[in-house]
Protein backbone atom coordinates (compact mmCIF):
# COMPACT_ATOMS: atom_id res chain seq x y z
CA UNK A 1 0.00 0.00 0.00
CA UNK A 2 1.52 3.33 -1.04
CA UNK A 3 1.96 6.34 1.19
CA UNK A 4 -0.59 8.42 -0.73
CA UNK A 5 -3.33 5.89 -0.01
CA UNK A 6 -2.42 5.88 3.67
CA UNK A 7 -2.44 9.68 3.78
CA UNK A 8 -5.84 9.85 2.09
CA UNK A 9 -7.24 7.21 4.44
CA UNK A 10 -6.27 9.12 7.57
CA UNK A 11 -6.97 12.67 6.36
CA UNK A 12 -9.88 12.56 3.90
CA UNK A 13 -12.64 11.63 6.38
CA UNK A 14 -11.65 14.54 8.62
CA UNK A 15 -11.28 16.91 5.68
CA UNK A 16 -14.78 16.04 4.45
CA UNK A 17 -16.15 16.34 7.99
CA UNK A 18 -14.71 19.85 8.37
CA UNK A 19 -15.78 20.90 4.86
CA UNK A 20 -19.39 20.00 5.64
CA UNK A 21 -19.18 21.92 8.93
CA UNK A 22 -17.98 24.95 6.96
CA UNK A 23 -20.83 24.49 4.49
CA UNK A 24 -23.26 24.42 7.40
CA UNK A 25 -21.88 27.70 8.77
CA UNK A 26 -22.02 29.31 5.34
CA UNK A 27 -25.62 28.30 4.68
CA UNK A 28 -26.74 29.39 8.14
CA UNK A 29 -25.25 32.84 7.55
CA UNK A 30 -27.45 33.21 4.46
CA UNK A 31 -30.63 32.82 6.53
CA UNK A 32 -33.92 32.40 4.74
CA UNK A 33 -35.81 29.12 4.82
CA UNK A 34 -35.55 26.61 7.67
CA UNK A 35 -33.36 24.28 5.59
CA UNK A 36 -30.81 27.08 5.12
CA UNK A 37 -30.96 28.81 8.50
CA UNK A 38 -30.95 25.39 10.22
CA UNK A 39 -28.86 23.51 7.69
CA UNK A 40 -27.41 21.23 10.38
CA UNK A 41 -30.64 19.21 10.33
CA UNK A 42 -29.71 17.82 6.93
CA UNK A 43 -25.95 18.44 6.81
CA UNK A 44 -25.25 16.42 9.96
CA UNK A 45 -27.02 13.30 8.61
CA UNK A 46 -25.22 13.78 5.28
CA UNK A 47 -21.94 14.16 7.17
CA UNK A 48 -22.65 10.96 9.09
CA UNK A 49 -23.33 8.95 5.96
CA UNK A 50 -20.52 10.28 3.75
CA UNK A 51 -17.79 10.24 6.40
CA UNK A 52 -18.95 6.80 7.53
CA UNK A 53 -18.64 5.53 3.96
CA UNK A 54 -15.08 6.87 3.72
CA UNK A 55 -14.05 5.19 6.97
CA UNK A 56 -15.50 1.88 5.82
CA UNK A 57 -13.82 2.24 2.41
CA UNK A 58 -10.39 2.69 4.02
CA UNK A 59 -11.03 0.36 6.96
CA UNK A 60 -8.18 -2.05 6.18
CA UNK A 61 -5.65 0.78 6.23
CA UNK A 62 -6.29 1.58 9.90
CA UNK A 63 -5.52 -1.92 11.20
CA UNK A 64 -7.80 -1.40 14.21
CA UNK A 65 -7.24 -4.29 16.59
CA UNK A 66 -9.10 -5.14 19.80
CA UNK A 67 -8.77 -2.33 22.40
CA UNK A 68 -5.86 -2.57 24.83
CA UNK A 69 -6.49 -1.76 28.50
CA UNK A 70 -10.13 -0.89 27.78
CA UNK A 71 -10.91 -0.22 31.46
CA UNK A 72 -8.37 2.59 31.49
CA UNK A 73 -9.86 4.03 28.32
CA UNK A 74 -13.39 3.86 29.72
CA UNK A 75 -12.27 5.57 32.94
CA UNK A 76 -10.76 8.44 30.94
CA UNK A 77 -13.92 8.59 28.82
CA UNK A 78 -16.01 9.03 31.98
CA UNK A 79 -13.61 11.66 33.34
CA UNK A 80 -13.81 13.65 30.12
CA UNK A 81 -17.61 13.53 30.19
CA UNK A 82 -17.57 14.97 33.72
CA UNK A 83 -15.20 17.73 32.61
CA UNK A 84 -17.59 18.75 29.83
CA UNK A 85 -20.71 18.92 31.97
CA UNK A 86 -19.07 20.27 35.15
CA UNK A 87 -19.69 24.00 34.56
CA UNK A 88 -23.46 23.58 34.15
CA UNK A 89 -24.00 20.48 36.29
CA UNK A 90 -21.86 21.39 39.30
CA UNK A 91 -20.86 25.07 39.22
CA UNK A 92 -24.03 26.90 38.21
CA UNK A 93 -22.94 28.14 34.80
CA UNK A 94 -25.82 29.18 32.48
CA UNK A 95 -27.48 26.34 30.59
CA UNK A 96 -26.91 26.06 26.84
CA UNK A 97 -30.34 25.36 25.32
CA UNK A 98 -29.62 26.73 21.82
CA UNK A 99 -28.51 24.16 19.27
CA UNK A 100 -29.53 21.03 17.40
CA UNK A 101 -32.93 20.36 18.99
CA UNK A 102 -34.68 17.21 17.69
CA UNK A 103 -37.74 18.00 19.81
CA UNK A 104 -39.09 20.26 17.09
CA UNK A 105 -39.88 17.07 15.16
CA UNK A 106 -41.68 15.48 18.13
CA UNK A 107 -45.05 15.66 16.36
CA UNK A 108 -43.62 13.50 13.53
CA UNK A 109 -42.46 10.26 15.21
CA UNK A 110 -40.68 8.82 12.17
CA UNK A 111 -38.73 12.02 11.51
CA UNK A 112 -37.97 12.47 15.20
CA UNK A 113 -36.74 8.89 15.59
CA UNK A 114 -34.62 9.08 12.46
CA UNK A 115 -33.13 12.42 13.51
CA UNK A 116 -32.19 11.20 16.98
CA UNK A 117 -30.82 7.89 15.66
CA UNK A 118 -28.61 9.57 13.07
CA UNK A 119 -27.48 12.14 15.63
CA UNK A 120 -26.33 9.39 17.99
CA UNK A 121 -24.74 7.43 15.13
CA UNK A 122 -22.76 10.55 14.28
CA UNK A 123 -21.90 11.32 17.90
CA UNK A 124 -20.98 7.84 19.14
CA UNK A 125 -19.61 6.06 16.05
CA UNK A 126 -18.63 8.38 13.21
CA UNK A 127 -17.12 11.28 15.19
CA UNK A 128 -14.91 9.07 17.43
CA UNK A 129 -13.63 7.16 14.40
CA UNK A 130 -13.04 10.18 12.17
CA UNK A 131 -11.44 12.30 14.89
CA UNK A 132 -9.27 9.62 16.50
CA UNK A 133 -8.08 8.32 13.13
CA UNK A 134 -6.98 11.86 12.29
CA UNK A 135 -5.76 13.29 15.62
CA UNK A 136 -4.21 10.28 17.34
CA UNK A 137 -3.78 7.98 14.33
CA UNK A 138 -2.30 10.53 11.93
CA UNK A 139 -1.28 13.94 13.32
CA UNK A 140 0.18 12.73 16.62
CA UNK A 141 2.55 10.54 14.56
CA UNK A 142 3.01 12.82 11.53
CA UNK A 143 4.49 15.55 13.75
CA UNK A 144 7.19 13.08 14.77
CA UNK A 145 7.93 11.73 11.30
CA UNK A 146 6.30 12.59 7.96
CA UNK A 147 6.37 8.89 7.14
CA UNK A 148 3.85 8.58 9.96
CA UNK A 149 2.91 4.94 9.42
CA UNK A 150 6.42 3.94 10.55
CA UNK A 151 5.77 5.62 13.92
CA UNK A 152 3.99 3.31 16.40
CA UNK A 153 0.71 4.65 17.78
CA UNK A 154 1.34 6.30 21.14
CA UNK A 155 4.91 7.41 20.46
CA UNK A 156 5.54 10.48 22.62
CA UNK A 157 7.01 13.86 21.77
CA UNK A 158 6.31 17.16 23.49
CA UNK A 159 5.73 18.95 20.19
CA UNK A 160 3.15 16.49 18.89
CA UNK A 161 1.47 16.31 22.31
CA UNK A 162 1.08 20.09 22.55
CA UNK A 163 0.10 20.71 18.93
CA UNK A 164 -2.53 17.97 18.85
CA UNK A 165 -4.03 18.90 22.23
CA UNK A 166 -4.31 22.57 21.23
CA UNK A 167 -5.49 21.93 17.67
CA UNK A 168 -8.08 19.44 18.91
CA UNK A 169 -9.28 22.00 21.44
CA UNK A 170 -9.47 24.93 19.06
CA UNK A 171 -11.33 22.85 16.47
CA UNK A 172 -14.33 23.05 18.81
CA UNK A 173 -16.53 26.09 19.39
CA UNK A 174 -15.08 28.89 21.53
CA UNK A 175 -17.15 28.19 24.69
CA UNK A 176 -15.81 24.63 24.66
CA UNK A 177 -12.10 25.46 24.30
CA UNK A 178 -11.04 24.84 27.94
CA UNK A 179 -12.82 21.48 28.13
CA UNK A 180 -11.75 20.49 24.62
CA UNK A 181 -8.06 21.24 25.26
CA UNK A 182 -8.14 19.14 28.45
CA UNK A 183 -9.92 16.45 26.44
CA UNK A 184 -7.19 16.51 23.80
CA UNK A 185 -4.56 16.08 26.49
CA UNK A 186 -6.39 13.17 28.12
CA UNK A 187 -7.09 11.40 24.82
CA UNK A 188 -3.39 11.78 23.98
CA UNK A 189 -2.66 10.13 27.34
CA UNK A 190 -4.84 7.18 26.31
CA UNK A 191 -2.75 6.80 23.15
CA UNK A 192 0.49 6.93 25.14
CA UNK A 193 -0.61 4.50 27.84
CA UNK A 194 -2.32 1.92 25.63
CA UNK A 195 -0.50 2.28 22.27
CA UNK A 196 -3.89 1.46 20.76
CA UNK A 197 -5.90 3.56 18.34
CA UNK A 198 -8.91 1.33 19.04
CA UNK A 199 -8.80 2.27 22.72
CA UNK A 200 -8.71 5.95 21.77
CA UNK A 201 -11.85 5.41 19.68
CA UNK A 202 -13.53 3.52 22.54
CA UNK A 203 -12.68 6.29 25.02
CA UNK A 204 -14.03 9.00 22.74
CA UNK A 205 -17.16 6.96 22.00
CA UNK A 206 -18.00 6.54 25.70
CA UNK A 207 -17.56 10.27 26.36
CA UNK A 208 -19.87 11.12 23.47
CA UNK A 209 -22.47 8.51 24.40
CA UNK A 210 -22.71 9.83 27.96
CA UNK A 211 -22.78 13.40 26.71
CA UNK A 212 -25.54 12.57 24.22
CA UNK A 213 -27.69 10.97 26.92
CA UNK A 214 -27.09 13.96 29.19
CA UNK A 215 -28.04 16.38 26.39
CA UNK A 216 -31.29 14.52 25.72
CA UNK A 217 -32.12 14.48 29.43
CA UNK A 218 -31.31 18.14 30.13
CA UNK A 219 -32.19 19.77 26.79
CA UNK A 220 -28.82 21.55 26.63
CA UNK A 221 -28.64 21.32 22.86
CA UNK A 222 -25.66 23.65 22.70
CA UNK A 223 -23.41 20.72 23.62
CA UNK A 224 -24.18 18.81 20.41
Amino acid sequence: MNNRTKLFAYVLPMALFLALLSLNSGLKSLGGSFWLSSAEYWIYPLQTILCGILVVWFWRVYRLAWPVRPAFGLLIGLLVFLIWIAPQAFFGFPARPDGFNPQQFAAQPALYGGTVSLRFLRLVVVVPLVEEIFWRGFLLRFLINEDFDRVPVGTFSWVSFAVVALAFGFSHSRPDWPAAILTGMLYNLVAYRTKSLSTCVLTHALTNLLLGVWIMKTGQWGFW
